[in-house]
C-alpha cells in the first residue's frame, strides 16, 4: 500500500511540475506549448528564439532531445512545430525550421534535419524515414493495428 501512494504521489507531483514548466515557458518565453504537452526537465529548449518553439497537444520530448531555432553558423532564425501526439526520443536533436507532422515518432539520438510527413517514424542521423502510416495516441505512444 506504502508503495502505491509514493508512486501516485510522485506520479501527481512530477505532472504538476512538469505542467508548472510549460506555463512558465509559455508566458515568461512566448513559446507555443500546448498544456497537455509533456516535456522532460532534461530537455533542452532554445532560448534564444524561444517564440520559434511550437508543440502541439499530447506530444512528449524525452530526456536530452534539444529542440534549437537557431544556427548561429549560418546566421540562421528559423522556427519549429512539433505536431500533436508525437515521442521525441531521448537525445534527439531538432534543427532549425523543421516541422513535425502530427502522430511522428522521432527515435533516440536522431538529428532531423529536414521536415518529416505526419504519421511517421524516423530515425538515424541524419534522420530517415523508417516506417509510414503508423497512428499514435496521447504522448506519442504507437497503436498496433491488430492485422
Amino acid at each position: 500500500m506504502f508503495k502505491k501512494i509514493k508512486w501516485l504521489v510522485h506520479v501527481t507531483l512530477r505532472h504538476a511540475i512538469l505542467g508548472l514548466r510549460i506555463k512558465f515557458l509559455n508566458l515568461v518565453f512566448g513559446m507555443n506549448i500546448h498544456p497537455t504537452a509533456r516535456i522532460s526537465l532534461k530537455a533542452k529548449l532554445d532560448l534564444t528564439n524561444p517564440k520559434g518553439i511550437n508543440i502541439g497537444e499530447g506530444t512528449y520530448i524525452a530526456f536530452g532531445a534539444i529542440l534549437l531555432t537557431h544556427d548561429m553558423s549560418r546566421n540562421l532564425t528559423k522556427s519549429i512545430k512539433i505536431g500533436k501526439n508525437c515521442f521525441i526520443g531521448g537525445n534527439a536533436i531538432i534543427l532549425p525550421g523543421v516541422t513535425i507532422g502530427d502522430s511522428c515518432i522521432v527515435g533516440s539520438g536522431s538529428v532531423v534535419t529536414k521536415s518529416v510527413a505526419s504519421n511517421t517514424i524516423v530515425g538515424g542521423n541524419p534522420a530517415k524515414v523508417i516506417k509510414t502510416g503508423i497512428k499514435t495516441k496521447a504522448l506519442g505512444i504507437l497503436v498496433e493495428n491488430d492485422g
